[in-house]
This record gives structure tokens, C-alpha cells and sequence, in this order.
């Protein structure tokens, strides 16, 4: 479930720009995805940021909106900005968009989301393209724990490297610096049943990542990527990297 929430004053893009993880100056050309983050880097709430009108809806997941609010509300200070619940609600579908709605900036392939009276979707398995398209969900791949480059964020358009500083930027900035990445979120091949949260060991019994979302054969694991070759466990169930999943 989603919670709306409208961030109304003449100071709110300054407001967000030096503290979410991707540039507001594209709120002119639609919505964007971003993060707040620890200043140590760690995640805290993703969201996506929607214009309408003289306000900005915050379009977050319930379960970690009150606590999001309340820590952007911290920044606040003498900011001429507002954050206020709204009555609005999100409908979201993969089909023939309806009139008012706007696309999902992570990827085409989430479709549209239509703010309004009506809430819920059309149907459409969720959960079968976020492991398709490797695309996080908040409170599943996305922790406390997190680094938001490790769940491929800069892929789904969730992070701007020349915006300028925002809180965490600065350990944002070196993880994307490395030549690579140790871990994070990619897809793998699965057989037999574990539930999400499993953790994910080589055959010889060492730990390697976790496994999360699942669809059919295929599922979301954050792994050790420089260590994560041929078969794996979680649990009784075997996994294998997908040969066909972005690095």
C-alpha cells in the first residue's frame, strides 16, 4: 500500500535537492525516482517525487512513510516548505494508460500510475517484472542495510551523480568511483522452495547473499558478485546466477 503525500511552498525543490539522491530540476519534465539516505549512505525511503501543479506528491510506501516524513521534516529549518498527508490515492497498470496518468520513471516496463479517487492495479503480476527487470521493492530488497548503487539505482534512474551534494552523497559518490561492485542486487535461476530472507551459500557452506523476491524459476538475490559461481543454496532449493542478467 501506498501513502500520498503533497510537499507544498515556494522552497520545496530547493528544499529536496540537497537531500534526495537524484536531481528534482526533472520534476519539469515528469516524475522522478529517488532516495533518502543516512549520511553514512545507507538507505532510508525510496520514493517517487510527482509534480502537480504548485505541489510535489511524495508517493511512498506506507509502511515507511511516517518515518520518511518525519525525517525530511527535520531538514526543514527555515525553509518556506510544507508536507502535508493528501486524500489522493495511486492506481497503477501495465495497459492502455488512462488520461492524467504518468509513467513509472524507473522503468517502462512498471507502467503508469493514475493519482486520484481510485486505488489498487489492473491485475498486472508485479512481482514477475520486478525480477524480470531486476527492480527492488521497499521493506523486500530495499533495507536499512542497503546501498542504493548495490540495488541498481543508477540502471533505474534513481541517482544523479552531478546534482551536487544531498545527504549520503559523499559514499554514493566513492561506491560509484570503484572499478566495481562486490555485491548486489542481480537475478538468479532457482529450483526447489525457500522462502524470502533465505541466505544463499556456496557449495562449501559459505555465506554468499540472500535470496528475496521469486517468480516462477527466477528470483532476486543480492549477492557477492565476485564470488557467486556455480551452484548455490538456499535452504533445500538451488540456485545459479541468470547468465542473461545485466552485470
Amino acid at each position: 500500500m501506498r501513502r500520498i503525500y503533497q510537499i507544498t511552498g515556494p522552497d520545496r525543490e530547493h528544499f529536496l535537492q540537497g537531500l534526495v539522491s537524484n536531481d528534482v530540476k526533472g520534476l519539469a519534465s515528469g516524475p522522478v525516482y529517488a532516495a533518502l539516505l543516512t549520511p553514512q549512505g545507507k538507505y532510508l525511503a525510496d520514493f517517487l517525487l510527482v509534480p502537480r501543479g504548485e505541489a510535489i506528491l511524495l508517493d511512498i510506501d506506507a509502511g515507511i512513510a511516517e518515518a520518511a516524513v518525519k525525517r525530511l521534516s527535520m531538514y526543514r529549518l527555515r525553509a518556506d516548505v510544507q508536507i502535508a498527508p493528501s486524500d489522493l490515492k495511486v492506481y497503477r497498470g501495465t495497459g492502455p494508460a488512462p488520461e492524467g496518468a504518468v509513467t513509472d520513471p524507473r522503468d517502462p516496463a512498471m507502467g503508469w500510475r493514475l493519482y486520484g479517487e481510485a486505488e489498487g492495479d489492473d491485475g498486472t503480476d508485479w512481482d514477475a517484472i520486478r525480477v524480470d527487470r531486476i527492480i527492488p521493492e521497499t521493506g523486500i530488497e530495499l533495507t536499512p542495510e542497503t546501498y542504493i548503487l548495490e540495488a541498481g539505482f543508477e540502471r533505474l534512474h534513481g541517482v544523479d551523480f552531478r546534482k551536487g551534494c544531498y545527504v549520503g552523497q559523499e559514499v554514493t559518490a566513492r561506491m560509484k568511483h570503484k572499478t566495481e561492485l562486490r555485491k548486489g542486487l542481480t537475478r538468479v535461476l532457482i529450483e526447489g522452495a525457500a522462502p524470502p530472507g533465505t541466505p544463499i551459500l556456496s557449495a562449501d557452506g559459505k555465506a554468499l547473499g540472500t535470496l528475496f523476491t521469486r517468480s516462477g524459476g527466477r528470483a532476486l538475490a543480492h549477492l557477492r558478485l565476485d564470488r557467486a559461481e556455480g551452484e548455490m543454496l538456499a535452504l533445500d532449493a538451488g540456485i545459479r546466477r541468470d547468465p542473461s542478467a545485466p552485470l
